[in-house]
């Protein structure tokens, strides 16, 4: 199996990677552009793995996705991928549309015309995994969980941009044929993940005695992913899922902002104590615009139809990756260097304060 990975030096990428190369021992072109949250480092654990390849490319460039496509000759392309951060999009839209819309658009043409010189079985066995958000569905109510046909209403720059490239992945199936198969996920934790999301930021604040910020009253709510979870799905989805549908992956993980980082807090007094609860360095800060209240997925479609199961629960996955970011300071410190953990994504003007 010959796979075409995007965004593979990312979190959910670099995951996927190491499951197709080290688990499943398929050859696997890594195509990254390398921006702030893409590291090599990450990939560390493959340095002597012939089957696998690094190319630096930027998505949007069609002439070196074409090559790529044209040189390495795949018989799938899991694309991840995407600028990702909520905040960054506040600020920064044209980046994500840049990435998320025209760099999604640039794949699937690549892929089009890759797969429009295939004959036989392998045309009919080529795949394009498109892999997105459950951010695409807008905000949920008390009640109530994302499914498969749950409307779209996404809320932020971000969300926006995945919703559209998600448009654009069923239309080349719908209008070309392309054999693309969609996801959708809930909130990814674990090792190797950027410290400017939630559960990175709040682990190394805490090691370093910094403020731990959450946003307006913490009682945001996000369904929680393992992200080596998350890894076999996008492998069992892209081989087995049906052409032009959708699978919704979660956790089945819900929990409060505010919960979230006092578990963290509690893991942190237990494996690096330092005096005083950590707990006592929360501080409410003024929400997010737009912030979406909560996000729930049922992956009963995945779970029924394709038989794959979460291994880890919120509470054993969390307790991993605080004991990884503490036993991987080589990792995240070069990283921290550049992003001291402020934050981001205030509109002009805009200064942090407490709700």
């Amino acid at each position: 199996m010959r796979v075409i990975v995007t965004g593979g030096a990312g979190f959910i990428g670099s995951a996927v990677v190491r499951h197709l190369v080290l688990d499943k021992g398929y050859e696997v072109l890594n195509i990254d552009k390398l921006t702030y949250a893409g590291t090599l480092s990450s990939l560390a654990s493959l340095d002597n793995q012939a089957n696998h390849r690094f190319l630096q490319a930027d998505i949007c460039d069609r002439n070196a996705i074409q090559e790529a496509f044209d040189t390495f000759r795949p018989d799938r392309v899991m694309h991840l991928a995407a600028e990702s951060h909520v905040d960054r999009s506040i600020t920064g839209a044209a980046d994500f549309v840049q990435t998320n819309v025209i760099g999604s658009f640039t794949m699937l043409e690549s892929a089009r015309a890759y797969w429009n010189t295939l004959a036989g079985d392998a045309k009919a066995a080529f795949r394009f995994l498109h892999v997105s958000t459950d951010e695409v569905y807008g905000s949920l109510g008390e009640n109530g969980l994302f499914t498969e046909t749950t409307p779209y209403d996404p809320s932020s720059p971000y969300s926006a941009s995945k919703a559209a490239s998600d448009h654009l992945a069923k239309a080349w199936t719908r209008t070309y044929g392309l054999p693309v198969v969609v996801s959708n996920c809930s909130n990814n934790y674990g090792p190797y993940h950027f410290p400017e999301k939630l559960i990175p930021l709040v682990i190394l604040n805490a090691l370093h005695g910094k403020s731990l910020p959450i946003y307006g009253s913490g009682s945001n709510i996000r369904d929680w992913l393992y992200v080596e979870d998350h890894a076999r799905a996008l492998d069992l989805i892209a081989e087995r899922g049906a052409i032009g549908e959708t699978y919704n992956v979660g956790g089945r993980n819900e929990r409060r902002n505010v919960d979230v980082v006092t578990r963290i807090c509690e893991l942190m007094d237990k494996f690096r104590p330092q005096g005083k609860p950590h707990s006592q360095l929360i501080e409410y800060v003024a929400d997010r615009p737009g912030h979406d209240a909560r996000y729930a997925i049922d992956a009963t479609r995945l779970e029924t139809e394709l038989g794959w199961k979460a291994l880890e629960n919120f509470d054993t996955g969390i307790e991993k990756t605080v004991r990884w970011y503490l036993d991987n300071e080589w990792w995240w410190q070069p990283l921290r260097d550049g992003y001291d953990g402020r934050r981001l994504g205030l509109l002009q003007g805009e200064v942090p304060k407490k709700s």
